[in-house]
């Protein structure tokens, strides 16, 4: 039988053994993200990566860190943990290929009222499958308990990654001129924004998490927790066949449209969406007309169907439509840009 000690850490409320088995589950999935670069053993104070930068003149880092925000409060109401870590890694690394930067490797921060070893593995089993689907190793993180600070049975998680891009390649939007076409690549559902007002609109439904919704052909628990889809490798494949002719790409996360499109914008351009071209998906329309929210208000929440947006070279749209097909993914040309103030206007 364990002493618990008035001065020993598991009075306090920390597992030290959970902590050691936790490494023990999880060191399978981390390892299974491994690639060239990677150096070291999992479990070392730092996380080692040797990037292979030697087909680049002026490499750059880029770097993301994100969380996936109240959308674990779906998770925790479900038990359900196996994909919240896909969440974290896409968050990071759909931002960092916005730059033309390939994502090498990754680092989680998992922190816990209680550590719950099988629970923790689940999770980091996620993030290693988030990793396996950008190519980026999961190098290192931490797991912390926080008896006393945190709500019994929840935890928070929050990921970094960081990848590479020539100089001369980087994606920033400043070529970008009018008439050059926008391409959308369609979202998996809600991704990991917006959940705070989801929960909101949801609040009578939360307790019916695993009932079957026909409008949406799944549950509403297996809807709100679907993962972000992750846009690494085939928009990779698709700056590597079609170059500077991809001038910006906008990843639509939290402040929907109207926020992100514009991040990807030079000043005097601006871009007009249509979204009669959008097809709907089942979730945006019924949480609009059960939280009575004006079309302007879901399009500034809200990815609406489209996680990723390019601008590129008018004459080459086709071709980069075509190319990312055959990446599996279905693109859609949704507008154009044109010289005005920068910003968006949405064409109903």
């Amino acid at each position: 039988m364990e002493n618990k000690t008035s001065g020993s850490y598991a009075s306090a409320g920390v597992d030290v053994a959970a902590g050691y088995e936790s490494v023990e589950r999880m060191t399978p999935h981390v390892k299974s993200t491994y690639r060239p670069g990677t150096l070291g053993a999992f479990g070392g104070f730092g996380g080692m990566f040797e990037p292979d930068l030697s087909g680049m003149k002026r490499p750059v880092a880029v770097s993301g860190t994100d969380g996936v925000g109240t959308k674990l409060k779906i998770a925790f109401l479900l038990d359900k943990h196996d994909t919240i870590g896909v969440d974290c890694v896409a968050m990071c690394v759909n931002d960092i290929v916005c730059t033309g930067a390939e994502p090498m490797f990754f680092l989680d921060y998992l922190a816990m009222e209680k550590n719950d070893p099988s629970r923790t593995e689940r999770i980091v089993a996620g993030v290693a499958d988030g990793c396996r689907q950008a190519g980026c190793a999961l190098i290192g993180g931490e797991t912390a308990e926080h008896p006393g600070m945190m709500p019994k049975g929840e935890y928070d998680i929050a990921g970094f990654s960081v990848g590479f891009v020539d100089f001369d390649e980087i994606i920033d939007g400043s070529r970008i001129k009018p008439g050059d076409a926008i391409i959308g690549l369609t979202s998996s559902g809600l991704h990991s924004n917006g959940f705070s007002l989801v929960r909101k609109i949801l609040a009578d439904k939360l307790n019916d998490l695993n009932t079957y919704v026909p409008d949406l052909g799944c549950t509403l628990g297996e809807e709100l927790l679907r993962p972000t889809k992750i846009y690494v490798k085939p928009l990779l494949n698709a700056i590597k066949i079609h170059g500077k002719d991809i001038k910006g790409i906008s990843n639509i996360t939290g402040g929907g449209f109207y926020e992100n499109i514009p991040r990807m914008l030079p000043d005097g351009t601006r871009a007009r969406v249509y979204i009669e071209k959008i097809p709907q998906m089942p979730i945006f329309p019924m949480l609009a007309q059960k939280g009575s929210i004006p079309a302007n208000d879901m399009y500034g929440t809200f990815n609406m169907g489209i996680g990723l947006m390019l601008a590129v070279s008018a004459n080459k749209a086709d071709a980069v439509l075509t190319t990312l097909q055959e990446q599996g993914e279905r693109p859609l040309y949704i507008g154009e840009c044109e010289k005005n103030d920068k910003g968006v206007d949405l064409i109903w």
